[in-house]
């Protein structure tokens, strides 16, 4: 039987830490889905992205990686994704070590290492230094 994968995030200003993680959560089964933060969630969570969640879902559905992405409403939703997708691993980067063990309950939930030295953050400044 495949092994279904789910992860989530914002992907704004994608980089290679993104296609890191979405490269080491497809390996870890067959077909990954990607929850992928709304601009209204967004903007609950005090983040603002460049890209409108449109732009960023084409973006993520052109990655070989990806299977499928799912619009991630809330916080709150991820045990209702897991059933209706029949998730078998849910993945998130190191940093959030410890704060989705809950989900055990219905998957095994893997945190993978983040990539070194980049985020979107770090871009983000990076831009603000060159403007």
């Amino acid at each position: 039987m495949p092994k279904r994968v789910l992860t989530y995030g914002t992907f704004d200003y994608l980089h290679i830490g993104h296609v890191n993680i979405l490269r080491r959560a497809k390996a870890l089964g067959d077909y990954l889905v990607v929850g992928l933060s709304t601009d209204e969630f967004n903007w609950l969570k005090h983040k603002q992205s460049h890209s409108s969640f449109e732009e960023r879902k084409a973006i993520l559905e052109s990655i070989r990686y990806v299977d499928l992405v799912i619009p991630e409403a809330t916080w709150e939703q991820k045990a209702d994704d897991i059933k209706k997708h029949s998730i078998d691993i849910f993945v998130m980067g190191d940093d959030w070590e410890g704060k989705f063990d809950s989900l055990r309950e219905y998957c095994e939930v893997a945190y993978l290492p983040r990539t070194q030295n980049i985020s979107t953050s770090i871009i983000k400044a990076g831009l603000a230094n060159h403007i």
